[in-house]
């Protein structure tokens, strides 16, 4: 069965293993904590999602977001955010949701059915409209991804495509 959960302390050695072993950039989808050990996961990096999704101690160019991993039965194969709101540096640029799939997990539909999950559970949390996603033009199967989950392409730079998803839980 294949879920999402919010980031905790309940399935911490399966988050940790996750986090530590995604690239610091997989295709626009940062992450500071790439290779960081189980410790400091737990005391630094588990803590910061939990009040990142609170808004609390937020430096001052960050928006709110909550931490998500995808699972298909007891097996994280995916992680996505999803920022509460956009300040105008979001707008232009990650937007509202991002994501990465395992590397041996993708091909397989994982990101779609991740993608749906995620905007189910974002349309409860974001006020805006419309849902601002980015992609790199070198990544088509993301694009792929976001254009199955009824994304369409509103503009581009010389390397990214910006997408816009209706938030129907605001129309």
């Amino acid at each position: 069965m294949l879920y999402l959960k919010e980031a905790g302390h309940g399935d911490i050695e399966k988050e940790w293993l996750f986090v530590k072993d995604m690239p610091q950039d997989e295709n626009g989808m940062t992450n500071p904590w790439h290779g960081i050990s189980r410790q400091e996961f737990e005391t630094k990096a588990l803590p910061d999602m939990i009040r990142f999704s609170k808004g609390i101690d937020l430096p001052e160019w960050m928006v709110p977001e909550t931490f998500f991993f995808l699972w298909e039965d007891d097996t994280v194969i995916g992680h996505f955010r999803i920022r509460h709101y956009l300040n105008e540096a979001l707008r232009t640029g990650a937007g509202h949701i991002g994501y990465c799939i395992r590397k041996g997990s993708r091909g397989r539909g994982y990101g779609t059915q991740g993608l749906r999950l995620t905007l189910e559970k974002a349309r409860d949390i974001v006020p805006e409209d419309e849902f601002c996603l980015r992609v790199n033009k070198d990544n088509p199967a993301s694009l792929k991804v976001m254009l199955k989950n009824g994304g369409r392409i509103v503009s581009e730079s010389e390397d990214k495509y910006f997408v816009r998803i209706a938030n129907p839980g605001r129309q």
